[in-house]
């Protein structure tokens, strides 16, 4: 069967180390699978290859987005519960942050 041929192929490819898409390139070729899966034009086969496709590409888009958010944590300082983490300037001389704590 010549799709399933093409199947392993494409994941032949994903193995060989090619350069994982940017995320913007992965939303915009979801994108264009979407647009290809909802014209309903498509023969069954090859709707089900597109729609394998779009599936490793959003989980390949999902994980670049779980790194980013896990970075965006890190710099702000966010702990595991998502609460902020605090620490003591030591001799307590400094206010609260609020307005007029001049």
């Amino acid at each position: 069967m010549a799709g399933q041929g093409e199947r392993k192929e494409n994941k032949t490819k994903l193995e060989e180390g090619e350069p994982t898409p940017s995320f913007e390139q992965s939303a915009e070729q979801l994108s264009t699978i979407v647009q290809r899966l909802e014209s309903g034009e498509l023969p069954l086969e090859e709707s089900l290859q597109l729609f394998e496709e779009g599936v490793r590409v959003a989980r390949s888009a999902q994980q670049r987005l779980d790194q980013a958010e896990k970075r965006v944590e890190e710099l702000l300082g966010i702990d595991e519960d998502g609460e902020p983490r605090t620490r003591s300037f030591g001799d307590g001389s400094v206010g609260d942050g609020s307005v007029g704590d001049d």
